[in-house]
């Protein structure tokens, strides 16, 4: 019983992860640390990182201190919130920085009408080169427009 229980922490974890992905995204990011984030919208790429990739580290910290106080004393969970937290990092570089950026030779040729939806949406995202009238905010769940596009092709 336990185990479901954990298993449901780490998924519900997960997804609200992508709920506070968007509302950072459209609401910190664009808003009073686009300092960091501006980089990102610029279509130029002179170095592998950018003050945006500070962003994994505010997400990685909840997650460090929740895996130490999920095993300290004995295994917890707040131990699971922080793996759908991990799972989320994980899911985010791949899908963000990997598939959307292609910042590594992964995935490139890909017909996946889900991977191709993403891009549209991010492609969109990024025609704004300033942060005000942003669109498309999340990262896994886009607007469902892009999509259709996608499985029309």
């Amino acid at each position: 019983m336990m185990i479901a229980i954990y298993i449901l922490i780490t998924i519900g974890s997960f997804l609200l992860m992508e709920a506070m992905t968007w509302f950072s995204h459209k609401y910190i990011m664009h808003g009073f640390l686009w300092y960091l984030h501006e980089d990102h919208h610029q279509p130029k790429y002179e170095n592998t990182f950018e003050k945006n990739d500070w962003f994994f580290v505010f997400g990685a910290i909840p997650s460090i201190l929740l895996f130490y106080k999920g095993v300290n004393p004995e295994l917890n969970y707040k131990f699971f919130i922080a793996l759908g937290i991990l799972f989320y990092g994980i899911a985010y570089f791949i899908v963000h920085d990997v598939i959307i950026h292609r910042r590594f030779n992964w995935f490139q040729n890909s017909k996946s009408w889900y991977i191709i939806g993403l891009r549209k949406a991010h492609k969109v995202h990024h025609k704004h080169l300033g942060k005000e009238d942003g669109e498309c905010f999340g990262m896994l769940n886009v607007p469902k427009k892009y999509y259709k596009i996608a499985r029309e092709k």
